[in-house]
């Protein structure tokens, strides 16, 4: 088949198609449905596994974080006693200089206190958590000095009564003056604020016991670690009706930066044989945002293949509709087919015009589907608030499974009609 023969064919089929506008407009819709769930879908899916990926990596792909738990034992024993005792568990600060020292490839450990306390400013009262720290903390974590500055070494080495606030917590005890003019108070002590700090991710600050319904999780204060520990002390008090609560916990929480990420997956064996080996009890855990980084990879990849897989069912079904027309057009235009098997007609033209009939449904029904599925997902952002990505690949996937299909359920119509008898087909009424 030449070039023009090839155009002729194609303009036929194209014509053939119009003469029943309504009823290719309906065979196209199950391609135009899949076409669009196909993309719309990956879309949610790419969004939804972006935004995990993003709260990982904010906690730093080559850190490891470690944090004090309190032992399922521990817990029962506290909760059955009415007087109420002390119970030492988690972290310490031998660990913090165990691991800095011994583990190759630290660049940095970061320990946090975190301790719940109320803090005043006149007639400002509000629940806070007073996180211990060093200097270095918003190198680390990724927070942002809005005002003043933050801790310093002198702060750190003299144990000074001053603090930074989280921006949420100055703006509640400070909602019309400027908080680094004023001291508050927290607990027994005053401390002078030096500075206001914007955390880029504030989940990670939630304390490890104690409940914080109803709290916003930016009523942070930052202070020095040997300052926190030594107004504080390490024996921290709750009293409730009948009971007194009293844990000793020296460090809730160590960050440890390594200098490269490849390193990390090293580190965290060590750590785990090195902590395993000077805690008698598990009063600790371990996270590694790198692990949880790849495996968020590849739950998404299994993720996408699940809604690819699903709304890919409804491309099939929309092909079985164009198998199901073409067969019962092959029936309405056998004679047709027999006039033209009669004029010089061979059978690979009868095959070519059917299949190019074919192809243009689910290819104008891919085209369609395209469209519809890419604007799914501003809808779905604009509405229902939710992340989407529409991908490139998703595009291409959908659009070429949607053509495949074109010729996958065309060939049997088609091979249909070209194996017509031209006689029988003449003689068919």
């Amino acid at each position: 088949m030449n070039q023009y023969q090839l155009i002729s064919t194609i303009k036929l089929g194209v014509k053939s198609l119009m003469l029943h506008k309504l009823r290719s407009i309906l065979t196209m819709l199950g391609i135009i449905f899949g076409v669009c769930s196909v993309i719309a879908m990956l879309a949610i899916g790419e969004g939804a596994a972006y935004e995990a990926q993003e709260d990982i990596k904010k906690l730093g792909s080559n850190n490891i974080i470690l944090r004090s738990v309190k032992p399922p034992e521990d817990a029962n024993n506290q909760n059955n006693s009415r007087g109420g005792f002390a119970i030492s568990y988690g972290l310490t600060f031998a660990d913090s200089s165990r691991i800095l020292a011994s583990i190759p490839g630290v660049n940095r450990v970061l320990p946090k206190r975190i301790i719940r306390e109320n803090a005043r400013f006149s007639s400002n009262y509000v629940p806070v958590q007073v996180i211990g720290t060093y200097p270095f903390y918003p190198e680390m974590s990724g927070a942002e000095v809005i005002a003043g500055r933050f801790l310093s070494v002198p702060d750190e080495r003299f144990k000074q009564n001053v603090c930074v606030l989280s921006s949420g917590l100055a703006q509640q005890l400070f909602p019309y003056q400027n908080p680094l003019e004023h001291a508050i108070k927290v607990g027994e002590n005053y401390y002078r604020v030096v500075g206001v700090l914007r955390e880029k991710n504030m989940a990670d600050q939630r304390p490890q016991s104690g409940k914080m319904e109803g709290e916003p999780l930016d009523n942070n204060i930052y202070m020095p670690l040997s300052t926190a520990t030594t107004r504080f002390g390490k024996t921290i008090v709750r009293r409730t009706s009948g009971s007194m609560q009293a844990e000793t916990v020296e460090l809730h929480e160590i960050t440890i930066q390594m200098l490269e990420d490849d390193a990390v997956l090293t580190a965290d064996q060590q750590i785990r044989w090195m902590l395993k080996n000077k805690h008698e009890k598990m009063d600790y855990e371990m996270i590694v945002p790198l692990q949880l980084l790849m495996q968020a990879r590849k739950t998404q990849q299994m993720f996408n293949i699940v809604l690819g897989s699903i709304a890919a069912i409804s491309l099939i079904v929309g092909g079985i509709g164009i198998m199901n027309i073409m067969l019962a057009t092959v029936t309405e235009r056998t004679r047709e087919i027999g006039v033209r098997r009669a004029l010089g007609a061979k059978r690979r033209d009868i095959t070519t015009q059917f299949l190019v009939e074919t192809v243009v449904l689910s290819i104008g029904g891919g085209v369609i589907g395209v469209l519809v599925g890419i604007t799914v997902p501003f809808f779905v952002t604009y509405f229902a608030d939710m992340k989407t990505i529409v991908t490139f690949w998703s595009v291409l996937v959908a659009f070429g499974i949607s053509g495949f299909i074109g010729i996958l359920f065309g060939i049997y119509p088609a091979n249909r009609a070209a194996s017509l008898d031209p006689i029988d087909a003449l003689r068919h009424e």
